[in-house]
C-alpha cells in the first residue's frame, strides 16, 4: 500500500459554501492507481487526498479560482419530470379533493375518438397501480376537463401529499 498523491490540478471552481471548492485533478490512490478525478475539498476534511489539496492551495495562491456559476433553474418539463409517482388511491383521492369527479374522468375518456387511443386510456385509467406525471393520459384527460398544466400540477403536489 502506497501513500496518496496529489499529481496534478488542472481547475478549482468555488462553490456555493464559502471555502469549498471542486476540484480537477490527477491523483495517485493508496493502491498506486493515477488517474483524473473530481474532488470536493472541504476545509475541515482531513481523509484521502484533501489534506494534500489543502495544502497545494496555501502553496499556490496565485493558481486562478473559477467562480461559482448556479446552474439554471430548472424548466417546467424538468420539474414535472421529479414529481413523484402517484398511487391510484393517491390520484383518485387528488380528483376529488379538486372537485373532480372519478366518474368526469371516465367521461372524458369515453368522449375519446373511438379507438385503440381510447382503449389504452380507459385500460391505464382503470387498472394503472400508479400514475407518472408525464404520463400521455395525464394531459389527454386534463385538456379533455379544461386544466392547464399549472393546474395539474398544483393537483399532483396536492395529491402527493395524501
Amino acid at each position: 500500500m502506497t501513500s496518496m498523491s496529489l499529481n496534478m490540478v488542472y481547475a478549482v471552481r468555488a462553490t456555493q459554501e464559502a471555502d469549498v471548492y471542486n476540484i480537477r485533478c490527477n491523483i495517485t490512490d493508496y493502491l498506486g492507481a493515477s488517474y483524473d478525478t473530481d474532488y470536493c475539498s472541504r476545509p475541515d476534511d482531513t481523509v484521502g487526498v484533501n489534506p494534500l489539496i489543502r495544502q497545494w492551495l496555501l502553496d499556490n495562491p496565485g493558481f486562478q479560482i473559477e467562480p461559482y456559476i448556479p446552474p439554471d433553474p430548472p424548466t417546467e418539463d424538468e420539474l414535472r419530470q421529479r414529481m413523484p409517482s402517484l398511487t391510484a388511491r393517491q390520484f383518485r383521492l387528488g380528483l376529488v379533493n379538486a372537485d373532480i369527479s372519478p366518474s368526469t374522468v371516465t367521461a372524458a375518456i369515453a368522449g375519446m375518438p373511438v379507438g385503440s387511443d381510447q382503449d389504452k386510456a380507459q385500460i391505464e385509467w382503470e387498472y394503472a397501480t400508479t400514475f407518472n406525471r408525464l404520463h400521455p393520459l395525464i394531459g389527454t384527460v386534463g385538456t379533455a376537463l379544461g386544466l392547464s398544466d399549472t393546474q395539474i400540477d398544483a393537483l399532483w403536489v396536492a395529491a402527493a401529499a395524501l
